[in-house]
């Protein structure tokens, strides 16, 4: 079956699709992915029971040839992408794509509130970036929307790539280039190669970008492919749009400007002065889509972070600063030195493992340990055994029951607590505890 007869299939089903035989809509079509523990061809007939319409397959040993629900193809995944691919092909208003190494999630959503300040928004839901993800995604177009901000993951060479020859991008940014994911990577030119990918594809098609000039990486990436359309936002070049931070304790306060606006001051609900570069991001794309500046501070400072990124609590016996979604070796020093300039008193830092560094996953933490050292944060709390092989005078952790069962024994009360690691590393069970 071509694409083409799938897509016809799947909007006669009301445009319902599934890739988990858990979540089988009445009349939905099931298609059956494969993962690392899991093959979803060995669940497709189950799918169909429990209602699917069709179950697309890639192993003809699950398929029964004289029942025509079943849909036989090549690889379901690509079937899945290419078919949401099509749907994206209906639609002809702006794609923004967004990647980066820090930062995408949380600019997709400072963009996404931008814009629904006067559009009807499509954005990328949690973290779907990724090869199932992104389809998934593009899949929930509909005619009621005006605009799709679609978000792009990526741990190893040509991801992106793949991504946005799905997603088609009409502009896009890339947040920034770091030392992440090394392990899939290689190294830190392959990282800015694949991230580079969504440059190269809005090159190629004209698209419009949206470039961080303060970046000297971002910067000599898109003059190596003579990008022609860019708006450029900044802190310290002569931008389009341009802004400075005024306050960060604990909550970043900043003002933007453009030669043609008065500068706007606002005060948002983000921790850290970094934050500053995806509200600049997102202050540039609403300007170029006509929302007002009046609507863009409404939104920037109305969005409160709920996805355990730049979160501020306060709890009975502590101040948090919950960043435990992800972790990298840029990620982890802004979070340390905007932690390190913060008018608090008696801090205290728990830093979990920073994963899939390969080769220099021990320099790395060396390095986020030093810097430590040159800090006055004395209450030092290191999670993980990359942490473990770290020479410093810190207290260590295997993992994250023995920092319970510590938090149990001593109570740590009255502090500041900056609480960041990787996902892995699960440091966000501890606030309910703090």
């Amino acid at each position: 079956m071509d694409i083409a007869e799938l897509y016809r299939l799947y909007l006669q089903t009301g445009r319902q699709a599934t890739t988990d035989s858990r979540d089988c809509p009445a009349g939905s079509i099931f298609f059956a992915l494969k993962g690392e523990s899991f093959d979803g061809n060995r669940f497709a007939k189950a799918a169909l029971d429990k209602g699917c319409a069709y179950a697309v397959v890639d192993e003809a040993e699950y398929a029964d040839c004289s029942d025509p629900r079943f849909i036989l193809v090549d690889d379901v995944l690509t079937a899945f992408k290419e078919m949401a691919r099509e749907h994206r092909r209906q639609f002809s208003i702006p794609v923004i794509g967004i990647t980066g190494t820090n930062g995408k999630t949380t600019t997709k959503e400072l963009v996404a509130a931008v814009l629904s300040e006067k559009y009807s928004v499509m954005y990328t839901q949690g973290n779907f970036n990724n090869d199932v993800g992104v389809p998934k995604t593009l899949l929930r177009m509909d005619a009621c929307h005006d605009i799709a901000v679609v978000e792009m993951g990526a741990s190893h060479p040509g991801d992106i790539e793949k991504l946005v020859n799905y997603a088609e991008p009409t502009c896009g940014m890339i947040t920034n280039v770091g030392r992440a994911h090394l392990q899939g990577f290689g190294s830190f030119e392959g990282v800015k190669q694949t991230k580079g990918e969504l440059y190269d594809f809005l090159a190629a098609h004209d698209g419009l970008l949206f470039l961080n000039s303060d970046n000297e990486h971002l910067v000599q990436m898109a003059a190596d492919r003579n990008i022609s359309r860019a708006i450029t936002y900044g802190q310290h070049t002569e931008a389009t749009v341009q802004g400075e931070v005024t306050g960060c304790s604990p909550f970043l306060a900043f003002r933007f400007w453009t030669n043609n606006i008065a500068p706007r001051e606002i005060s948002s609900h983000l921790i850290g002065a970094y934050n500053i570069d995806n509200m600049l991001a997102a202050i540039t794309i609403g300007l170029h889509f006509g929302v007002t500046p009046e609507q863009i501070c409404h939104a920037l400072e109305s969005y409160i972070p709920s996805n355990n990124r730049s979160q501020f609590e306060e709890t009975a016996h502590n101040k948090l600063i919950v960043d435990a979604y992800n972790a990298n070796p840029s990620s982890m020093m802004a979070a340390l030195q905007n932690f390190s300039i913060m008018d608090a008193s008696n801090k205290m830092v728990i830093l979990g493992d920073m994963r899939e560094l390969g080769d220099v996953s021990d320099e790395e933490h060396q390095k986020i340990t030093d810097f430590i050292g040159t800090t006055d944060i004395k209450d030092v709390w290191l999670v993980g055994s990359e942490f473990a092989k770290t020479s410093c005078p810190y207290r260590k952790f295997k993992d994250v029951e023995e920092v319970k069962a510590a938090i149990s024994a001593c109570r740590p009360s009255g502090c500041c607590i900056l609480i960041k690691g990787s996902n892995g590393t699960k440091l966000f069970q501890l606030p309910e505890m703090l």
